[in-house]
């Protein structure tokens, strides 16, 4: 092999390279934000405006499949202002590829116009994306904030140990069984078989967070 051919291929296989790093996707950092799906009772007792039989509604509801569907739970019984407070220590992470402008606008502190930045980089493949991206307009600080509140789903077939463990509430026995029947051909493989080990309230909970390519 001539020392051309050899550097061309160095070359491609440092850009592959690139391009697997780049993709990796994963649950953003909460920052001690607490995702209502696992909390305890005593804890969310503990969260501003969550009076008792709010909480135990709560409970008795979840898992939320969306923001969308804890906030109409929540404005039920809460203030625009009471909500506003609530959600910088209470929230469930959207979806930054899927969620509504409604579900983005929940957010704390992101307005229209930080909603439709969100919104324009669409498909995310990986939360580094959408740091670079949104620091076009805001600093280091606030979109480290912002991650709290978001996440990209990750490759069932591709995703690394590290990134399958960003997904809240999963620990090493359920990364060992997500693993264990790759390749996924379908979602519905994906319930099937990670049914077997928990309820389907569990397996729809876990199923936010990840997709099949």
């Amino acid at each position: 092999m001539s020392n051309t051919m050899r550097t061309i291929g160095l070359a491609v296989s440092a850009m592959a390279l690139v391009l697997v790093v780049g993709v990796r996707a994963q649950v953003g950092d909460s920052g001690g934000v607490v995702n209502p799906n696992l909390a305890g009772a005593d804890e969310l007792r503990g969260l501003p405006h969550l009076t008792g039989p709010i909480v135990d509604g709560l409970m008795e509801r979840r898992p939320f499949l969306s923001m969308t569907d804890l906030h109409a739970y929540l404005s039920a019984s809460l203030s625009a202002d009471q909500l506003g407070e609530l959600y910088a220590r209470l929230f469930l992470p959207i979806n930054l590829n899927t969620a509504s402008r409604e579900e983005i606008l929940l957010v704390p502190s992101v307005g229209a116009r930080m909603a439709h930045e969100f919104e324009e980089y669409r498909p995310y493949r990986a939360l580094a994306q959408f740091r670079r991206e949104m620091g076009k307009y805001v600093d280091d600080d606030e979109v480290t904030r912002f991650e709290r509140y978001v996440f990209v789903p990750i490759n069932l077939n591709t995703a690394s140990d590290e990134d399958i463990l960003t997904i809240p509430g999963l620990g090493p026995r359920m990364l060992h069984e997500f693993k264990e029947y790759r390749p996924y051909r379908a979602i519905e493989q994906f319930r099937r078989e990670i049914g077997k080990y928990v309820d389907d309230d569990e397996v729809a909970r876990f199923e936010r967070y990840v997709v099949v390519e």
